[in-house]
């Protein structure tokens, strides 16, 4: 009898007395296995070798009380990402790096098993009918999840854990993703709330930054934040997390990013912050920004700052309100203020690359100023980034603070 088939009929054993105990705890697991292994001998005559009970007792106990095999990828604090290409092929990635793991699922069953073990606590579901989904972890970290036959190779499962070594700006100074005066002037502009939009691709730690940043709005502020799934953890007491929904197996009762921004909007905010913007919301997001709602933060996908406006811009266009394309300019010039783009380099460190003031409309395009920008110097023979955070100009709007009674010296953009 193989490890494999003594897992299964211990699993299949405890399983079936789950129902009818509340807690399942590791030493619940334990007395069923000893009771298991000592009927195999009596019984069965079958000697199982300490080595691989406790190789299955450690199994089984990550299975029924963690996420399976990838428990101990969880539990690494230097693993940032977990990627799931069926149930041998485990990619992590860690410093930076991504590289193929040794962690490995039983079979295919095994991997469905801790999906829906996933899933289900989110209320979401991943099914034919609705073949990939979103959702977070009680930890804040974000999944997703894509079946077959949509992934043509297996199960597929992406982890983004939520990182809690970075939780205040000086974090992010220690970590080298920003220096000391763009730190000042970041949450200055926070405080003074100035309409900041976080750009970067995936994986680039835009959304970490935007989080950490918010830490710096005051407690008294009414704060409604809409994501697809829970992945932003404010330190707040006041704050309204709206999440979306995705429709039923009749296909309705669907409720989009769009449909939570316009209800957002008569619950009072004193802020609103967007975990993405991807589509038709981007038009009201504009109008917001134009009509008093300040200090409103918000995330895109893009290469650059000017990726950045052109993506918004052409989002803002789906909302289909026939508004020529110069108009959306003049709103995005109007409302919005700053745009902070972060990259993950070579290396895999990550760096604020550009902190980007919006500017005015001009020949029908939007003037763009650089605040502050990294300038990547030389790639080391270890392949190592080289580089230097660069002061460029003075925002236009800096008297803003002043007459907020923010303090922050002009000498950081000397």
């Amino acid at each position: 009898m193989n490890k494999k088939d003594i897992k299964k009929d211990l699993k299949k054993d405890i399983s079936s007395l789950v129902g009818t105990k509340q807690d399942i705890d590791r030493e619940f697991i334990i007395k069923r296995a000893i009771v298991f292994f000592a009927d195999l001998e009596k019984n069965r005559k079958i000697t199982v070798e300490n080595s691989v009970k406790n190789t299955v007792i450690k199994s089984l106990c990550n299975d029924f009380l963690g996420l399976g095999p990838i428990q101990k990828l969880r539990d690494d604090p230097k693993v940032t990402e977990i990627m799931v290409n069926g149930p041998n092929r485990v990619y992590i990635e860690k410093d930076g790096h991504k590289v193929l793991s040794d962690v490995k699922f039983d079979d295919n069953a095994h991997l469905k098993y801790i999906v829906e073990k996933m899933v289900t606590p989110s209320g979401r579901r991943v099914d034919e009918s609705s073949p990939y989904v979103d959702f977070s972890l009680k930890d804040g970290s974000r999944v997703n999840v894509i079946l077959p036959p949509l992934s043509a190779d297996g199960i597929m499962i992406t982890i983004r854990k939520f990182l809690r070594s970075i939780e205040k700006v000086e974090d992010l100074v220690q970590l080298g993703t920003i220096n000391q005066a763009m730190a000042d002037f970041l949450v200055a502009c926070v405080k003074a709330k100035v309409n900041i939009m976080f750009s970067g691709a995936t994986g680039s730690g835009k959304t970490t930054t935007l989080e950490v940043l918010s830490s710096c709005i005051d407690c008294s502020e009414r704060i409604i934040t809409i994501e697809d799934a829970l992945e932003l953890n404010l330190r707040q007491d006041h704050v309204v997390r709206l999440l979306t929904r995705l429709s039923n197996i009749e296909g309705k009762g669907s409720v989009s990013p769009r449909d939570l921004f316009r209800n957002s909007l008569r619950m009072r905010p004193t802020r609103v912050i967007l975990g993405e913007i991807r589509g038709q919301e981007a038009m009201d997001y504009i109008q917001a920004l134009n009509s008093g709602h300040r200090g409103s933060l918000s995330v895109i996908h893009a290469s650059d700052p000017v990726d950045a406006l052109t993506r918004l811009e052409t989002m803002a266009l789906y909302a289909g309100l026939n508004l020529p394309a110069w108009a959306v300019r003049r709103q995005i010039s109007q409302g919005l203020d700053l745009i902070v783009q972060q990259r993950q380099l070579q290396d895999g460190t990550r760096k604020l690359t550009h902190i980007t003031e919006i500017g005015q409309l001009k020949d029908d395009d939007i003037e763009l100023r650089d605040i502050f920008t990294y300038e990547i110097e030389k790639l080391t023979d270890d392949f190592k980034v080289k580089g230097s955070f660069q002061a460029k100009n003075k925002p236009t709007f800096f008297d803003i603070f002043k007459k907020k009674g923010i303090k922050i010296s002009e000498d950081i953009f000397i």
